[in-house]
């Protein structure tokens, strides 16, 4: 037997594929670090009380605002005391209203002063869980045994796993869809190549296999974050009561359609092709027959059959994604659902279909090239949709030059927007490697007849088949891997092909890492959000709107009946005139009369002041003031110089942000 030694172009293939497989690992193993936990849709935009507040008085309840919708139950928010007690009633109070999402909990009455603790965790209408905490103080700041959660919802282990999942899910769609509309569109002969038929069925099952692991992980993850909750009956039957529960649900139904597509791609499908050619004629030319009209209808039947049944259930599972993330939330949601679903199908149109491609110039034994013609086209019209549909979703995910260099959003879109151009000028090199198969039918047909030449010439003479089956049947294998081997050797000796062959490759390291970094995008918060969200925690630090901004100092001058605290207001506390209220309560909250109130503004950004303000005299333990100007918008500084007597005084002092 003669041995046929693979080709040089061929040897270094094979070596470079393991060291682009872990250049491709350790890109996504970077993408996956840098992604885990992303923030989601939805922020946190003002509270009541705010952040680091110090009130004078025990507030009736504490209310949270979102930049949009959030699901939230009676658990969701936790308000604790200096020593770790619960103060809250455990009731959620929901006081949405138009556009205002707000939630609220009950508290105690008769608290006691000291610095108390607010946790809390929702789910945003995106999927993705958001948590957080923060402190405030009744009377005047103390010790307190409540550390502040580090974490964020949805991390750990839990939200590691999560997140692998949903990477798996992503790629086996793509892959899935890809692959099978590479088949029915480009190379209806793929359906007969084993390579192929694993590559859509191991998609198949990743798809099927990620999407239950999200099922049963979606309790943990937006829960508690472990894995033994997993196991929680109560807690799955909660997560399939919520939108994303009921996507991953659905998404389960249509797989199940999608196996019965994959039985009749790979089973009638596959028959009748194999009867009338990729083509669809008759292996013989025999269209004209009766027998070659009725093989190629019923193919072309089956052919038009799976396209409309493949169309729907792939635009199905599409819209299990659109609708429980970010399209299904924010601004023209009925608009951005069809993009995305859109959006989604031509990516798997484009990298589904360069993974089938590249598998079948790899392991198809002679793949047509009207058929990369043909995918050339269906790439063409997939980057066409993929541009509309991308402009738009910057767009409505953006919404400003500033939120696309100044978010994290903004920066991967830039990103994957670079992605996309060089594999776009990558493809451009693989659309004229195309060209030349297509201008060369045979590549080189003198060399390669030469080589079928010599090939012949080595094979030794005919002998005679043994009477022993077993032999005969090893003799059969060897002269079928030897034909292989030779139709291989024929194929790696076009230069043309070889060259398609690597740029295709190419493609799709640039195409995994494009996948990784659109992963990551959608658990991203959007652009627009965050720059909102941004500008409402700026304004909500200094005061609700059309409130004014109210401060409570504690003091101690040192001397006789020394200690007390002051009451700052400042109305509307914005730019331009306000009027100024300042009271002094004794320690038992009555009021204070002392012989003086200073009062001093100063804005350290800008090196100005301070501004000095003594106001008049209202009542006893009042002052007042009129027209005090604070003239740029800032973190401005209160002073408040307090005296109890002719030598015992005290200066306290309190950062605002003026809007």
């Amino acid at each position: 037997m003669t041995a046929i030694a693979p080709s040089p172009a061929r040897v270094r293939a094979a070596a470079l594929l393991p060291r682009l497989a872990l250049v491709l690992a350790a890109l996504l193993a970077a993408l996956f670090t840098g992604a885990a936990p992303a923030t989601a849709h939805a922020a946190l935009t003002a509270s009541d009380p705010k952040d680091g507040a110090v009130v004078a008085t025990a507030p009736a309840q504490v209310t949270l605002s979102f930049s949009e919708q959030v699901a939230m139950g009676d658990d969701s928010i936790r308000v604790m005391d200096p020593q770790g007690r619960r103060v809250d009633t455990g009731e959620l109070r929901d006081m949405c209203s138009g556009s205002t999402i707000r939630y609220g909990t009950a508290l105690h009455s008769g608290l006691p002063d000291g610095t108390y603790t607010v946790a809390w965790q929702a789910v945003s209408a995106d999927s993705h869980p958001v948590s957080g905490a923060f402190t405030f103080s009744i009377g005047a700041p103390s010790a307190t045994s409540v550390a502040l959660p580090t974490g964020q919802a949805g991390g750990g282990p839990v939200g590691i796993a999560y997140g692998i999942a949903r990477y798996a899910a992503y790629g086996g769609f793509t892959v899935l869809v890809g692959g099978a509309a590479f088949i029915l569109l480009c190379w209806r002969r793929g359906a007969t190549q084993r390579p192929l038929q694993k590559l859509v069925v191991r998609a198949w099952v990743t798809l099927t296999a990620a999407t239950l692991a999200m099922l049963v992980l979606r309790n943990p993850y937006t829960g508690s974050g472990k894995f033994a909750d997993a196991l929680d009956l109560d807690g799955l039957k909660a997560v399939l009561e919520t939108k994303p529960g009921a996507s991953l649900v659905s998404r389960l139904l249509l797989l199940g359609a999608a196996a019965l597509f994959i039985a009749v791609l790979f089973g009638a499908f596959a028959r009748r092709t194999a009867e009338t050619g990729d083509t669809g004629k008759g292996k013989n030319g025999d269209k004209a027959s009766g027998k070659g009209q009725a093989a190629d209808k019923e193919a072309n039947d089956l052919l038009f059959g799976l396209g409309i049944g493949g169309a729907v259930v792939a635009g199905g599972i599409a819209a299990t994604w659109a609708l429980s993330e970010h399209a299904s939330t924010g601004i023209q949601p009925g608009i951005a659902m069809p993009a995305d679903i859109l959006h989604l199908l031509a990516v798997a149109a484009w990298l589904g279909g360069l993974t089938a491609l590249l598998v079948a110039l790899h392991k198809a034994p002679g793949i047509e090239r009207e058929a990369v013609r043909r995918f050339s086209r269906v790439a063409f019209v997939s980057v066409l949709v993929l541009t509309i549909t991308g402009i738009y979703q910057s767009w409505r995910q953006i919404g400003s030059w500033s939120a696309l260099t100044g978010t994290s959003y903004g920066r991967l879109l830039l990103l994957k927007v670079g992605l996309v151009a060089v594999l776009v000028a990558i493809a451009y090199v693989s659309r004229s490697w195309t060209a030349r198969l297509t201008d060369a039918p045979a590549g080189k047909p003198g060399k390669i007849a030469r080589q079928r030449d010599v090939s012949r010439e080595t094979q030794p003479a005919a002998v005679t088949v043994p009477e022993d089956p077993k032999r005969a049947a090893q003799l059969a294998r060897q002269r079928a891997a030897r034909e292989s081997a030779r139709e291989k050797q024929v194929r790696d000796a076009d230069p043309n092909r070889a060259g398609l062959r690597r740029s295709v490759l190419a493609e799709a390291g640039v195409a995994v890492v494009l996948l990784a970094v659109t992963t990551v995008l959608t658990g991203t918060e959007p652009g627009r959000t965050a720059e909102q969200a941004s500008g409402r925690e700026s304004v909500a630090s200094t005061a609700v709107p059309n409130r004014a901004i109210k401060i409570t100092l504690p003091f101690d001058t040192g001397g006789e009946n020394g200690k007390g605290s002051v009451r700052v207001e400042l109305d509307p506390g914005r730019v331009g005139a306000n009027s100024l209220h300042v009271w002094a309560d004794d320690p038992d909250g009555k009021p204070l009369d002392i012989p003086e109130i200073k009062v001093a503004f100063t804005l350290p950004a800008k090196d100005i002041g301070p501004l000095p303000l003594v106001p008049e005299r209202a009542a006893p333990g009042h002052w007042s003031a009129s027209g005090v100007q604070l003239p740029l918008a800032g973190e401005w500084r209160i002073d408040v110089t307090v005296r109890t007597s002719d030598i015992d005084q005290t200066t306290v002092q309190k950062n605002v942000k003026i809007g």
